[in-house]
């Protein structure tokens, strides 16, 4: 999903950059309703996790493999406009430090990466959750959700390949292969969503964004029977 330089048009490629720009703008201002004394920490632990995950790629099918993109963990943990911010940075910093990614192609590589899968993954999560209720759902819903955003991400890339790509491949041939290869990276992600989730949620369920309201209130259900 980090697409290089020349990829996409110059077109496409600024008009995609300023969309995100406009968006990493909003979240700015909207993620200070997110963050208290106990989430600024852990978006800051967030984004270190998810630049550390993304460094580790695990086989998929073909001879491809895949790695942890963290929207959807990021949205669940810190809120998504924090979550948002968070893994844009990552984005933005394995492009200025690996080159992992081009320049120019930064604006779309984050509005993929770090934007579709935060919205797509918090949308999925909060319809599960609605569904299923208390620990599990936010369970269920991290699964879910990771699993969704990935190939949610894909289908962006495959439109602005639509609008603006380089190359000349068909654009069947293309979604085909992005949202086949990107499903299984999505079954990746959310086992590493899921684990990861549950775990905070198994040690300190304040700090899970997604679960204000959900895990506490049946800690006190629980408490209430036993007493």
């Amino acid at each position: 999903m980090h697409a290089p330089d020349g990829f996409i048009n110059a077109p496409v490629s600024l008009g995609t950059g300023a969309v995100s720009a406009s968006i990493l703008a909003v979240a700015l201002s909207k993620a200070r309703a997110e963050l208290d004394e106990k989430a600024a920490p852990m978006a800051g632990l967030v984004a270190a996790y998810v630049f550390a995950a993304q460094m580790l790629n695990f086989p998929v099918a073909l001879g491809t493999s895949g790695h942890l993109m963290g929207g959807a963990l990021a949205a669940i943990l810190v809120g998504p406009w924090t979550g948002m911010i968070a893994v844009s940075t990552v984005v933005i910093l394995q492009a200025l430090l690996f080159a992992d990614g081009g320049l120019t192609a930064l604006g779309f590589n984050v509005f993929n990466m770090a934007i579709i899968t935060v919205i797509a993954g918090w949308l999925v999560f909060q319809l599960v959750t609605k569904i299923i209720s208390g620990r599990t759902g936010v369970i269920v819903g991290a699964f879910l959700a990771a699993l969704v955003s990935v190939p949610a991400s894909a289908s962006a890339f495959v439109l602005q390949y639509a609008l603006g790509g380089t190359g000349t491949l068909d654009i069947m041939d293309v979604f085909i292969a992005m949202f086949s290869v990107h499903v299984l990276i999505g079954i990746g992600e959310g086992i590493i969503t899921l684990l990861t989730v549950s775990a905070v949620l198994a040690l300190r369920p304040d700090l899970v964004f997604g679960a204000r309201g959900k895990v506490k209130a049946e800690l006190e259900i629980r408490e209430s029977k036993v007493s």
